[in-house]
Parts: structure tokens; sequence; C-alpha cells
């Protein structure tokens, strides 16, 4: 019976760590099998018949097959032996994870066979037929491999863990931010394609560099989760952060790495930030007085004088610079309208604002891109930077707004067209988008371009997994193209290879109104699911949810969507403060609205003329200069003079009215 108990709290430590990549020791097979049997306790390990009681070969073959099996969870080591089963097996087991835990990990846990060891077998005796119970487990698949195979895959194995490490240990920091920066500005020739590379060999760097335990243990978890960083140094931006870790110069290095991609004598149209350029524009900070303006935060109310806004509501006048407004208490009926009165914001602010007592918006789920945030100097005495007098900025939601749209963007997407359909998803699968048309046409993997104009033209993770943020889009420049009739999008999973992370987000675009929808279960092998159906007429494109629509309430920088928001102040952009230059952003500073990371501090074509002979290092500064993380700031929503858009905004004052704002 004791054993039994040792048995199944051995199946059920296995149970835990299969949930997470399993790997094995480097150990002595032979040795661990002798410290199972020499480490019970004197007179309970007695000779039964030809051998003593636990000399069994059925554990035997167990413990020298699975006993060198490990995880790594939290950085740290753990074994199969790390349980808890008293008596006379508690020693043995110890001695099990001592000497498994003093062995460094060889390899990948593969095994030929769906199981390890023997869970029962039987005895025919004179008497009775006795059970006999041994060390057991089952397999999951991913840790199965055929015979032929399994030589050559932990050779793969090996060698991801061997480059990677010398990857993590040779190249360093500054060559990774150097190649970001020039990938950020566009002055690297097919730069972008390695951006997702670049940014996961860095976080997994500075990870790596701020160990105190194994550095081994680490090394090894990257190759189950992150293999696609592990071949970094051998591929060809591998190859210019190895130059520039080792002081190759950088024009040299580059143009080393550009001719290896254009597969031609490539010519760079701009020339690249140098450290000479980079000295340069420095100096012209210093002479301008400029260098304490580089530094920026989020705006505060405290920061804006009552003369820079258009409306401000009762509490933030009293944090404002300047005299307070006059107060008008005035009483009116509230009235409820039928119809939303439609007007543009010009005419808004010179005939309603002036009398408006408070506003409140609607914050719809298609403006999370429209989210902005004031930005102040750290030192609101310095000098502006700016083509304008006053040294404020502005940073719209450009790091989080509509991620999904932005990872099509960059994977060179279409984004623009009439009708965008974007799949993403967060693991390893090779998920692939479908429209079947009204036609009968279908647009896939095979079949990336359609007749009607419909065109799939981002397919990503097929043939292996490459990148955990993997997107595809399907697009249709035209809607009026379309056929007549009804249209079926939906997912399939091609190629299953995690159980982690699973489900995936589908935007559907249409004309700029989004329907967004989250499938949060995982997609069975070869399934699939029906996201939506578009029904094209000759008046529109109307989308037919076929999975619950996430157009309902959720999150975004504290604030809730498809909710009224009440505004705390209402302004111009910073360039029309004091007069009028380039193009004119209205901004509804909003209650509670809190940018929940960092924004840039401010963007090139903001720049004084006098930083045009450095535009491509500012560019660097700008994407470097990003401001703290802080509760007190000045976030809202933002709307260009240029961009057709409209705004839901109830007005309280003599009386209270809803009305649609047009931009």
């Amino acid at each position: 019976m004791e054993f039994r108990e040792c048995k199944q709290a051995v199946q059920r430590q296995f149970n835990d760590m299969k949930s997470q990549p399993l790997f094995r020791v480097q150990y002595d097979r032979d040795r661990l099998w002798s410290l199972y049997l020499d480490s019970f306790p004197e007179g309970t390990n007695l000779k039964f018949r030809e051998r003593t009681e636990h000399d069994c070969s059925c554990c035997r073959s167990f413990i020298k097959n699975a006993g060198g099996m490990v995880s790594i969870q939290n950085g740290q080591l753990v074994t199969l032996w790390d349980i808890q089963v008293g008596g006379e097996y508690q020693p043995s087991i110890n001695a099990l994870a001592e000497y498994v835990r003093s062995c460094p990990i060889e390899n990948v846990f593969l095994h030929c066979d769906p199981q390890i060891g023997t869970d029962k077998n039987f005895e025919q005796t004179e008497k009775e037929v006795l059970t006999w119970e041994h060390f057991h487990v089952t397999l999951t698949q991913a840790l199965q491999c055929s015979t032929d195979q399994r030589g050559p895959k932990e050779s793969e194995y090996r060698a991801q863990h061997d480059v990677l490490l010398r990857s993590l240990k040779e190249i360093i920091p500054d060559a990774i931010e150097t190649v970001l920066d020039l990938v950020s500005q566009d002055s690297l020739y097919r730069g972008s394609e390695k951006k997702a590379l670049l940014e996961a060999f860095q976080s997994a760097k500075r990870q790596f560099d701020a160990l105190t335990t194994d550095e081994d243990l680490f090394v090894w978890s990257q190759v189950a989760m992150n293999p696609f960083i592990c071949r970094m140094r051998n591929d060809v931006i591998g190859t210019l952060l190895v130059d520039l870790s080792e002081g190759v110069e950088l024009e040299k290095a580059v143009k080393s790495f550009e001719d290896k991609v254009s597969g031609t004598n490539y010519k760079r149209p701009t020339a690249l930030v140098t450290p000479r350029m980079r000295d340069n524009a420095k100096q012209a900070l210093v002479e301008l007085g400029l260098m304490s303006a580089l530094d920026r935060r989020y705006a505060k109310l405290e920061d804006i004088r009552v003369t820079d806004v258009l409306f401000a509501d009762r509490s933030a006048k009293r944090r404002m610079k300047g005299d307070v407004f006059d107060e008008v208490v005035t009483k009116g009926q509230s009235q409820n309208f039928d119809k939303v009165e439609e007007i543009p914001i010009e005419k808004f602010i010179a005939d309603i604002l002036p009398t408006a007592k408070s506003l409140e918006v609607l914050f719809e789920n298609r403006q999370t891109g429209n989210l902005v945030s004031l930005i102040a100097p750290e030192d609101l005495t310095a000098k502006s930077l700016f083509k304008w007098d006053n040294p404020f900025s502005w940073s719209y939601n450009g790091d989080v707004a509509d991620s999904i749209k932005e990872r099509v963007k960059q994977a060179g997407g279409n984004v623009t067209g009439d009708v965008c359909c974007r799949l993403a998803w967060y693991n390893f699968d090779d998920l692939d988008l479908h429209m079947k048309e009204a036609n009968g046409n279908e647009i896939y993997y095979m079949t990336k371009r359609s007749t009607t104009g419909g065109q799939l033209d981002v397919d990503m993770n097929a043939g292996g997994g490459s990148t955990r943020t993997p997107v595809e889009n399907i697009f249709y420049n035209n809607w009026r193209l379309m056929p007549k009739g009804n249209y079926q999008l939906f997912v399939h999973q091609y190629s299953k290879r995690e159980t982690t992370n699973v489900g995936f987000d589908v935007q559907i675009d249409i004309l700029g109104t989004v329907h967004e929808f989250h499938y949060s279960e995982a997609v069975k092998s070869q399934s699939k699911v029906t996201v939506a159906f578009l029904n094209v007429t000759a008046s529109g494109v109307e989308v037919i949810p076929a999975l619950p629509s996430s157009q309902a309430v959720r999150e975004v920088w504290g604030i809730q969507t498809q909710e009224f928001r009440p505004v705390t102040a209402m302004m111009l952009s910073p360039n029309f403060w004091e007069g009028s230059l380039g193009n004119k952003h209205y901004f509804f500073m909003l209650d509670g609205c809190k940018n929940d990371g960092s924004a840039r501090g401010f963007y090139n074509e903001f720049l004084s003329s006098e930083f045009e002979p450095h535009r491509k290092t500012m560019e660097i500064v700008g994407s470097k200069m990003r401001t703290d993380q802080s509760d007190d700031q000045m976030s809202g929503l933002g709307f260009s003079s240029t961009q057709r858009n409209h705004l839901i905004c109830k007005v309280h004052g003599s009386f209270s009215r809803t009305i649609k704002l047009l931009f």
C-alpha cells in the first residue's frame, strides 16, 4: 500500500510538470538506480526470493528512463522526485531528487514510446493471483518522438541552445538598441521585417543580463518557449548585431548587412545617424539652451493657463493657472432628443461651448486610436523645442491603440481598404483566415487573390511557428466591386502546436467602423470557427456576427468604452494656442483617463527649423525621451481637422442636449 502511494505521488508530480516544457539532465542511469536501492533505511529492503524487495526490473526501467526528467519553473529546476511520501520511501526519493538536481540539463526530454514503465502486472501462484504495481507515467504526444527522428531533433535543440547562449553572452545591449533605432526610423533596408525578432531577443537579453541564478536554465527555457530567437546569431540581422558588438564602424556594418539582404549593390538613399551626428545635435541643443527641454512628462492641469483652453469644468478651473472663469448659475429643464443633431466642430465652439456648464462624450470602441495625452517638459521654464512658442506637445495612442491593426501594418498588410478583416493570435499555432465569397470563391493561403478584388496579403506561422504575435489580413480596396450576397469569414486551425495562450481575436473594419470578436477556447486541429457573415448589398456591407461581438464595454486607459465620460477640459492642440501652425487638433480631456504606459515626448514634425540639419538624430532622441508613468495627467480623445470623424456629446447648460460633433 505504501508503494502505491509513492507511485501515485510520482504520477501527480509528472502531471504538474508536463504543463511546462520538460528536459532531461545529464545523469548516470546505473548510479540513479543504485541510489534508489541503496538509500532505503536499514531493514526495509530485505531479500525477497532471489532479489531484494524493491529490486524490480519494471521500476528499474522507469527510473533509468524517466528519472532524469526535470522542468524549469520560476527559474528553478524541478525534478520528478520533488515529492513528499514519508515512510521508508522518502530517503530514496530524496536521494534521487538531490542527485538529479546536481546534474546539468542535457537536452529537451523526448521518448520513443507513449509511456514509461509498466503500470502493473500479475503473478499466478499456487494459492492466488498477485498484483504487482510499478512506477509508470503516460506521456503527452509532444514528448514522444520516433526512434529515427529523436537523434536529429535532439541535435537541433542542442544547437539552438549553444547558439543562443553564445548570442546572449556576446551581443551587447547597445548594439540591439542601435539597430532598433535604425529600424524605427526606417533607415535600415528591410529592417522592419526583423523588428519582431529584435524586440524578442532584446527582451531575452535583458532577462539574461539580470540573472542571479543558473544561466543555463534560462537558455534552455528559451529553447523550449521562444525558439524564434534561438538562431539570432546565424540570422542576417544577427550578423549586424555581432559586427556592432565587436566594434565594427556603423556605416560599414550596415552596408555589409544590406548587401546580404538586397543581393545587389544597394545604395542608401539617406545617411545613417553616426556618433558625430549625435554629437553635433547635442551641441546644437546646448547652444540653444534646450537640453532641459528634452526630459518630458505628462502634462497636469496646474501646468495649463485658463487662456489655453476652450472649456473647463468647475474642478479643473480651480487647478489651472490664471483667473477662474465667471460662473453662470442657470436652471434649465433636461430634454430628451429622439434624433441627434449634427453640428460642425467650429460651429459648436463658436455657438454652444461658451454657455456650456459641463460636457460628456461617448467613448466608442472605434475611438481607441483617438486617445491622446498632452505632454509637458519636466522643466516648465525651459525654452520651446517646437515651431510654436509654448513647450507643450501631444502624443496619440500609437503604442497600444488598435494593436491588431498596427501588427498587420508592420507586417506589410493593407489597413486602409474599405473592408479589412484581421486575425491575431498568440502562440505558434498555424491559424488561417478564410473568406468564402458570395460567388463561391474562397480566399485563403492557397488562393490569396480573388477576381473580386479581395486579397490575403499577410500569412504567418505557415510551415513552422516563427512568432507568438502572428496576424493575417484579408482586405477589399473597394466594397462596391464585391459581388452582392453573403460572405462567410472563418478561422481554420491548420496546425496545432501549443496548448498555451489559445484562442484568437478578429477585427472586421468596414469603412472605419470596427467590429471586434474574441474566441477564448483552443481551436481543435483541422477544425473551423465561423466568426461572422458579411451581407453585401447595393447600399453597403452589413456584419452579421456568428461569434459574440466585443462591441460591448471594455476598459482602455482606465475608462470604459461605449459609455459617456465627463470632459474636464477641451482645448485645441498647442500649435494653435497662440497662433496657427500646421494641422489643428481638438482635444477632449476626460475624467479618469490615464495613459497606462509611456508616451513619446515629441515628434520631428513638431521641431523648430533650427533642428533641420539634425533630423535623423532628433528622431532617435524623440523615440527615447519618453514619459514616465503617472496617474496625474491630461489624457482623453483627440481629433484632427484633416480627418473625417464624429463624436457624440452631451452638453449641459441652460438646457441639456445631445449632439453629434462633426470633424
